[in-house]
């Protein structure tokens, strides 16, 4: 059995310490980019209209009824 010196145990607390760190670090970005991702496919699906859906577009053709009716015929 060996035992470790106390310069080892700080060593490897330092280690335990770091590799925790990092864990926690790469848990919090995905849960941010998964967060980011949700965000961004909600947009995505509110900015669309809504499929089958019918759009309708009135416009009033005014004619011309006075004055020369612009006939290309010459008798």
């Amino acid at each position: 059995m060996s035992a470790l010196t106390p310069v080892e145990r700080g060593e490897r607390r330092r280690q335990q310490r770091r590799q925790e760190l990092i864990r926690w670090s790469v848990r919090i970005l995905l849960v941010v980019l998964v967060f980011s991702l949700g965000v961004a496919l909600g947009q995505a699906i509110q900015d669309n209209p809504n499929p089958g859906r019918t759009v309708t577009s009135d416009r009033t053709l005014h004619v011309p009824t006075a004055g020369n009716p612009g006939s290309t015929i010459t008798p």
